[in-house]
């Protein structure tokens, strides 16, 4: 179901405006963002994609002009990655059309009953998901088969 409802949806932003859906990904995690700008690393999490693949869909998006990077006055090394007007506008154009598609597909054909048990569900796997990834940081990324026996 998953698979199915990411690449109708996928199909859907490509077929109704200027944006890729990993496009519309990234500027929905920096639109979430407060300020609306992230590091890299931070996008990565909230993706839960790759450092390089992100590195390679940022460097896409900023030469199509719906992203910059601004220089991270704490950090020499680092950067902040925000939108641009461009990429604003192409985030609210294609907002609205986007989340009326998941309603339609996901949410209207289901009960109040099924969302609630959805959420539950879902909150569960997360919170997994979350001390998985807690784990993996705490001890250097190894996977959890490769991990030392305790």
């Amino acid at each position: 179901m998953h698979l199915r409802l990411a690449g109708r949806l996928a199909a859907d932003v490509a077929a109704t405006s200027d944006l890729s859906y990993t496009d519309y990904l990234v500027l929905v995690a920096l639109n979430e963002q407060p300020d609306g700008r992230a590091r890299l690393f931070e996008l990565a999490e909230a993706l839960g994609w790759e450092k390089s693949r992100l590195s390679h869909q940022i460097a896409r998006m900023t030469g199509r002009g719906l992203l910059r990077k601004e220089r991270c006055d704490g950090d020499r090394r680092g950067a902040f990655v925000v939108a641009t007007e461009t990429g604003r506008k192409a985030i609210e154009a294609a907002a609205p059309h986007h989340v009326a598609m998941v309603r339609r597909l996901f949410i209207d054909p289901l009960t109040p009953g099924e969302l609630d048990a959805i959420t539950s569900a879902a909150e569960k796997v997360l919170a997994v998901l979350d001390a998985e990834a807690a784990d993996d940081h705490h001890d250097g990324g190894r996977r959890r088969e490769e991990r030392p026996s305790r």
